[in-house]
Parts: structure tokens; C-alpha cells; sequence
């Protein structure tokens, strides 16, 4: 997802997007260790994806209301 778009997003809309992404990274980690991943490449994307969502949250929590 594009920062543009995760900026018009809620507090709670990025919280909850933030879990499920780290659902997927846990999925990931488990498949990887059992050998079924086809994609290695999400891996990256998906750590990427988080961080996009940690830095949006930061600032839209430091933002004055």
C-alpha cells in the first residue's frame, strides 16, 4: 500500500492492518519452516509494509488534534 493512502486512514484502521499484516509474517515464518513457501520475496514486503504502517501511526499519534 501507497503512504498516501494509508494517511486517510483511521488510528484503528491502521492498527488493525498493522495486526494482520503481522498474522501474515507469522504465516510466513511457519510455512518457511516447514518448508511449503512459495514467495520468499513477501517476506521483505511484508516487514516493508509494517514499518510503512509503524511510521504512519507515529505521526499520526504525534499530529496535534
Amino acid at each position: 500500500m501507497k503512504v498516501d493512502t494509508l494517511k486517510d486512514l483511521t488510528l484503528e484502521e491502521l492498527s488493525d492492518k498493522e495486526k494482520d499484516m503481522r498474522k501474515e509474517l507469522f504465516n510466513l515464518r511457519f510455512q518457511a519452516a516447514i518448508g511449503h513457501i512459495e514467495n520468499t520475496n513477501r517476506f521483505k514486503e511484508v516487514r516493508r509494509e509494517i514499518a510503512r504502517l509503524l511510521t504512519v501511526l507515529k505521526i499520526k499519534k504525534s499530529e496535534p488534534k
